[in-house]
């Protein structure tokens, strides 16, 4: 029996702040690869500082894919990631060119590596009736009806996310069946790739100290003026991209809704949180091998070995 050959894929991965470009960028230049970035905001031009993308430099040095394809304002999410980077892996391993993916946001590589599940249209009727009753009776209540439903889904989803609420309640009313065993029969499936995962991961205290170096570097590259900019081309605080942990810290600044000490605070105690739900996110996968940022002897052994495996 014949098997097709899955395309090899190196993944590093991990939280804000834990140095994964400089590794990814390491690694590439010795194993003759190429970047993808795996970042839902580095996606976005003129946000850069922000961001944290890799430098001119080491962009030049090194060809980075998937950073600065979309303005602010436009739309763009994990099923039109997929299949960019999926098209760029395939262009790269044509041309016998190891693709590194390299990033932090893990819905992002989990739709890359196994597909995404493009859910049935709403019924609307049912969809307004239950806006009307999340009113009435508020999302708490609503949380419950979905508990005693489908607790699976309940259970990753907040209480007060009245959307994802109801379009699980919609799903079950339409269909007499649950939206968590919709998502495990079609969601994510098998591999698509031959993929190694490295995990980025150092001391928790280590990692906050990291992160709040980094937002105060941010700020004094001069990441209020980057944020005045994106304002003064147009671009609207509520965009999505511009609700960003950060750049929404530095609107409230520029209109006078937070001191600056209070800004700075804020700024590092959200990036914090969200490397930890990062952590969360990524230690649910047990694939991942984890290392520290240091140790690049160990990710080159690990390289070495996954590329001469067949």
């Amino acid at each position: 029996m014949s098997f097709i050959k899955k395309p090899k894929i190196i993944v590093i991965c991990g939280s804000t702040g834990i140095g994964k470009t400089s590794v990814a960028i390491k690694m590439a230049k010795l194993f003759s690869g190429e970047i993808i970035s795996a970042d839902s905001m580095q996606i976005y031009r003129y946000m850069n500082i922000g961001t944290a993308k890799p430098t001119i430099a080491e962009q030049t040095a090194l060809l980075h894919h998937m950073i600065d394809i979309i303005d602010p304002d436009e739309k763009f999410d994990a099923a039109d990631f997929a299949a960019q980077a999926r098209s760029i892996i395939a262009e790269l391993c044509k041309r016998n060119i190891l693709p590194f993916v390299a990033g932090g946001t893990g819905f992002y590589i989990k739709a890359l590596l196994h597909g995404l599940f493009r859910a049935r249209p709403a019924d609307q009727k049912i969809l307004n009736r239950l806006k009307d009753e999340a009113i009435k009776f508020g999302s708490p209540a609503f949380h419950s009806r979905l508990e005693q439903i489908d607790p699976d889904a309940a259970h990753k989803i907040h209480p007060n996310d009245t959307f994802r609420i109801m379009r699980a309640l919609e799903t079950f009313e339409s269909t007499g069946k649950r939206i968590s065993d919709y998502q495990k029969e079609h969601n994510f499936g098998e591999n698509l790739f031959d993929v190694l995962k490295i995990g980025l991961a150092v001391d928790r205290k280590l990692l906050y100290e990291r992160i709040n170096k980094r937002v105060d570097i941010m700020l004094k590259a001069g990441f209020v003026n980057e944020v005045k900019e994106l304002l003064d081309k147009g671009y609207h605080e509520n965009l999505k991209s511009m609700q960003s942990i950060g750049y929404r810290h530095i609107v409230e600044f520029i209109k006078g809704q937070n001191s600056w000490e209070e800004t700075v605070r804020l700024f590092k105690r959200d990036t914090r949180r969200y490397a930890k739900r990062q952590l969360t996110w990524f230690n649910a996968d047990p694939e991942i091998i984890w290392i520290d940022p240091a140790e690049i002897n160990k990710a080159t052994i690990l390289i070495e070995k996954f590329i001469r495996d067949i």
